[in-house]
Order: C-alpha cells, then sequence, then structure tokens
C-alpha cells in the first residue's frame, strides 16, 4: 500500500527559512515600502475623497440643524406672542364681563328701586284712604255715640222705672256724663 503525506506543507516547499513571513526580517524592507505605499494611497483616498464628503455631510446637517433651531425659535417667539394676545384677550374679555354684569346689576338695582318707589307710593296712598276712611268712620260713631247712648238710656229708663222722662232730658244727662 501506498502511503500518504498528511502534512499540508513543509519549509522546503516555500524555499526558506521556517518563519512566518510577515515576521522575516528578510522581507521587512519590502514590507516597509508596501505598508507606506497602501498607506499613503490610503490616505490620498480619505483625503481626497471620504473625507470632504464626510464634511459636506456634517455641514449640511449643521446648516440644516441651525435653520430648524432658528425655525423652532421663530415658532416659539409666534406661540409666546399668541399667548400674551389670547391672555390679553382674555383678560379684555373678563373685563368686558365684569362691566357687563356690573351694567346688569345696576340696571336691575334701578329697577327695583323705581318699582319699589312706585309700590310704597301706592302703599302710601292706600293707607292715607284707610286712615281717612277709619277716621270718617270713628267721627260717624262718635257722633252715633250720642244717639246710641240716649237711646240705651231712654230704653233702661223705660225698663227700670216706671216714670216718663223727656228726650231733652235725656239729652243732658248724657251730655253731662261725657264731661
Amino acid at each position: 500500500m501506498a502511503s500518504t503525506n498528511t502534512e499540508v506543507g513543509t519549509a522546503s516547499d516555500h524555499g526558506g527559512s521556517g518563519a512566518f513571513p510577515p515576521f522575516d526580517s528578510s522581507s521587512f524592507s519590502s514590507q516597509l515600502l508596501w505598508l507606506a505605499i497602501t498607506f499613503g494611497l490610503l490616505y490620498f483616498l480619505m483625503a481626497k475623497i471620504a473625507l470632504p464628503r464626510i464634511s459636506s455631510i456634517l455641514e449640511t446637517r449643521s446648516g440644516r440643524i441651525a435653520q430648524d433651531l432658528d425655525e423652532a425659535n421663530r415658532l416659539k417667539t409666534e406661540s409666546d406672542e399668541a399667548i400674551a394676545a389670547y391672555e390679553q384677550e382674555l383678560a379684555d374679555a373678563k373685563g368686558r364681563a365684569h362691566a357687563i354684569a356690573q351694567e346688569a346689576r345696576d340696571s336691575a338695582r334701578a329697577e327695583l328701586d323705581a318699582k319699589r318707589a312706585e309700590i310704597e307710593s301706592e302703599m302710601a296712598t292706600k293707607v292715607a284712604d284707610a286712615e281717612k276712611r277709619i277716621a270718617d268712620i270713628k267721627s260717624k260713631a262718635m257722633g252715633e255715640v250720642g244717639a246710641i247712648a240716649e237711646e240705651t238710656t231712654a230704653a233702661l229708663v223705660d225698663q227700670l222705672i216706671t216714670a216718663k222722662v223727656t228726650k231733652a232730658e235725656i239729652k243732658s244727662a248724657v251730655a253731662g256724663s261725657k264731661g
């Protein structure tokens, strides 16, 4: 049977020593040269292509942010002005409402005072009429008291005493008892 070789590579396959190529000191100079060329090319590409694009994007964003901040400040100023105008309108409306309410109160009070004065004058007139009627009734009653007293006295004298008394005597007796 044939033997199979399982080793992947040996130092003799690469034609050199057994060191890892980047650590091989014989190839340092070429590696450094290629590192410098690659770094320079990468630096050139970054400086001329990538960084200007990134810079323009950052400037655009910065400008947009500045515009947005300016717009926000403008809108804030407008909203502050709107709030101040609203508060002023509200204060004016409250003042007008207070004035209207005061005017309504004054008007109602004036109407009430006028009605009260009218009712009081009607009541005073009715009281004066009632007092006049009472005085008339009182004077009539006082005028009739004498006649009633005379009639009552005549009736009592007739009942108690069988003697006849004249009206003039009764009248003088009643008049004498008043004073």
